[in-house]
């Protein structure tokens, strides 16, 4: 499964603020994490948040294209649409 995300680093705790659209009108999930804005840094707490929230290890979550600097695309093995839905609420 791919998801957006879209991450805005040093936002306090890590957490998932819910859903909004891109320019295409596809679903983004947003992350706020407090890691610094560094890339590397930004995407493994964002890759860690995803995973935590549906249940999978850290390494079944991989950024596969950094559309920006903070839109992210993510892979993720072993889940479905619904698995996100029951995690993160409907898009």
């Amino acid at each position: 499964m791919r998801l957006t995300v879209r991450v805005t680093p040093k936002g306090g705790r890590d957490a998932v603020d819910g859903w909004s659209v891109d320019e295409a009108g596809r679903p983004v999930l947003r992350l706020r994490v407090s890691a610094a804005p560094s890339e590397g840094a930004a995407n493994a707490a964002a890759t860690a948040l995803v995973a935590r929230g549906l249940g999978v290890p850290k390494s079944a979550v991989r950024v596969v294209a950094g559309q920006t600097a903070r839109l992210k695309r993510l892979e993720i093995d072993g889940v479905t649409a619904d698995d996100v839905a029951r995690a993160f609420g409907a898009p």
